[in-house]
């Protein structure tokens, strides 16, 4: 059983005529990719892909801002769906297998009763889930930590809202997001055993693998004991640090030339622009610690 390495580009703001050959430099195999439906041209994109050897593992769907699958406003909802969607077709198209599905980032407050807002995101996900097996994607919902959503932070709570969209409804889990919420992170493996499509990596405080206290090998034996053989995306996410030990230099996302939105994401993951010395340096480090750790156990390509 093999587990192959792929990573996000949602992290680091840029073209991906820059991010798709640092992975080729570093030793992935794929990339989940951010999904900007109305500004990736596709074309391009395949051929960047098969010119560097990288292929699409599947998509992210970017939550932030105004799109909101459980918000207040129906027309907001409306829009969200209709990003969603998009994402399904854009990955298809790339050849992707899954899109990620988070709850919206930053979003703290509740905006109506609880039932209610189950049953928004019920609704929104099982039209997307039709619409996703019709181009042969899988929807993987996402728990995040507290910081980030009130709603879906825990696997079972993952398990739940899968059941209720559909059989071919899949989790995606990290095993940053993970340390801080589940009381045993092995049984929330497990008990996502049937459903699991992707798996994020991290570090317990959110750097490259290798620079915390995650036991790799540890993990990688539970998801091979599940049957995982899926992707291990890397998705690190360096805090700041404006203290006199700071050695990162990452700067504020206000910065640099982004739109609201992404000043937003970044700053709602206490991060900012790392200088590309310094991301590559990380994203090589990942590739070089799990795939040391992949062949401990036998699972390397």
């Amino acid at each position: 059983m093999t587990m192959r390495l792929s990573m996000h580009n949602w992290m680091r703001p840029e073209p991906l005529e820059v991010t798709i050959p640092r992975l080729a430099r570093c030793g992935y195999d794929a990339i989940e990719i951010s999904a900007d439906p109305r500004g990736t041209d596709l074309a391009a994109t395949a051929r960047l892909l098969e010119k560097h050897g990288i292929f699409c593992a599947g998509g992210l769907a970017l939550f932030m801002g105004g799109r909101d699958l459980i918000h207040e406003d129906p027309f907001v909802r409306q829009a969200a769906l209709t990003y969603l969607t998009e994402t399904i077709a854009l990955t298809a198209a790339l050849g992707g297998t899954f899109v990620t599905v988070p709850c919206t980032v930053g979003k703290l407050v509740p905006m109506a009763d609880a039932q209610a807002e189950w049953d928004w995101y019920v609704a929104a996900l099982r039209e997307a889930h039709k619409h996703a097996d019709d181009h042969g994607v899988r929807l993987a919902i996402e728990p995040l930590t507290r910081y980030e959503t009130y709603l879906i932070n825990r696997a079972d709570q993952a398990l739940r809202l899968a059941e209720e969209v559909g059989e071919r409804c899949g989790i995606c889990l990290d095993i940053f997001h993970m340390n801080i919420e589940e009381a045993d992170w092995k049984a929330a493996i497990r008990s996502c055993a049937g459903r699991l499509v992707n798996f994020h990596v991290a570090e317990n405080n959110r750097l490259p693998p290798g620079s915390g206290a995650i036991d790799w090998t540890a993990l990688l034996r539970e998801l091979l004991a599940v049957g995982y053989d899926g992707h291990l995306s890397v998705e690190f996410m360096p805090a700041l640090d404006r203290t006199p030990l700071s050695q990162r230099q990452i700067a504020d996302a206000a910065d640099a030339s982004l739109s609201q939105g992404m000043i937003k994401w970044l700053r709602d993951h206490a991060s900012g622009v790392l200088p590309e010395d310094l991301y590559e340096a990380y994203t090589a480090q990942s590739a070089d610690v799990l795939r040391h750790h992949l062949a401990q156990v036998g699972a390397g390509a």
